[in-house]
């Protein structure tokens, strides 16, 4: 009995072509019938395509707006205040507040924040040393200033004035402390004193712009019981003293010019007018203060006199 082409392959797959016979028409209808089934589940012709491996992968789909498939998704953290929490009892300090936009329950075991810098006590630094002071630039040397606490007149005083001009003076201009006015201006002899200082060192071709720095020996103000300026005591001369040292060395100024009797003996223990003294190896020219020209302008002679003095000093230093 002859097979069918589909028959006759299986059976060759399996080796048992040649000698399969067949003796009935029954049997050979329900032999194709258990090879439909087995070829079926078990080998297939090599010319059926392979559906469980395609060769390539199929193109991607579109992107779907369907979410559903999200819905079995595990739930990620929560960084966002759930939308409905039970409701906050308000405190009185709450009641005044305009109602959140949303329930911020959710914040409530967030630890506290540390409080701003501003709101920490602040402490006290430390007055700085001679030896800090020593090694100084001018920006330093200023700001230590005007936070210096190394004597009592910081306790009182409006503001410390550090000194003005020239970081590269020839001259020196020394008056012992400031005035009300210095600390409201913030320069050392400023106002109407200060102007006439800027004409007495026009007059020796000299300027706060060029070759002249105006400072003082101490750089606080210190007020009696009447308003009036207490003079410095020794120890606060004393305390300020490296202030003025370092600003001899940044300046390398060749000549220092006091204004005013007080400001040379506090520099010098003592002094007169008339004479070339000596800081260390400095040359000193004493001269009236301009606040005491203004009250007495009948000095002004013996003041230019005094200039001329110390110019012809500081040309015969060079």
């Amino acid at each position: 009995m002859n097979l069918s082409q589909r028959s006759t392959v299986f059976l060759d797959a399996m080796g048992v072509g040649p000698q399969w016979l067949l003796r009935a028409r029954g049997a050979a209808q329900a032999v194709e019938e258990v090879i439909d089934e087995e070829a079926q589940a078990a080998v297939m012709p090599e010319t059926a395509p392979v559906q469980e491996a395609p060769v390539a992968p199929p193109a991607p789909a579109a992107p779907s707006t369907e979410t559903a498939w999200f819905d079995n998704a595990p739930p990620a953290p929560s960084t966002a205040p759930a939308l409905k929490q039970p409701a906050k009892k308000v405190t009185p300090v709450q009641r005044d507040a305009p109602p959140p936009a949303e329930d911020t329950s959710w914040f409530d075991a967030v630890p506290a924040a540390a409080p701003p810098a501003a709101a920490r006590p602040v402490t006290a630094r430390a007055p700085a040393t001679d030896e800090e002071i020593a090694a100084m630039d001018w920006l330093e040397l200023h700001a230590a200033v005007r936070r210096c606490t190394r004597c009592e007149r910081a306790r009182t005083r409006v503001a410390a004035v550090p000194g003005r001009g020239d970081e590269t003076a020839r001259w020196l201009v020394l008056g012992l402390a400031p005035a009300a006015a210095d600390e409201d201006s913030g320069q050392a002899i400023g106002g109407e004193p200060g102007q006439l200082l800027d004409n007495m060192l026009r007059a020796v071709d000299l300027s706060t712009q060029g070759g002249a720095y105006v400072t003082t020996l101490v750089k606080c103000r210190a007020a009696g019981t009447d308003g009036g300026e207490l003079p410095p005591t020794a120890g606060e001369l004393a305390a300020c003293r490296p202030y003025l040292q370092r600003e001899l060395a940044l300046t390398e100024a060749g000549l220092a010019l006091t204004l005013g009797g007080v400001t040379a003996k506090a520099l010098l223990g003592a002094a007169a007018r008339g004479k070339v003294l000596r800081h260390g190896e400095l040359p000193v020219v004493a001269t009236f203060h301009p606040a005491d020209l203004l009250r007495r302008p009948e000095d002004k002679g013996k003041a230019w006199a005094d200039l001329c003095l110390a110019r012809t000093a500081h040309a015969g230093r060079r």
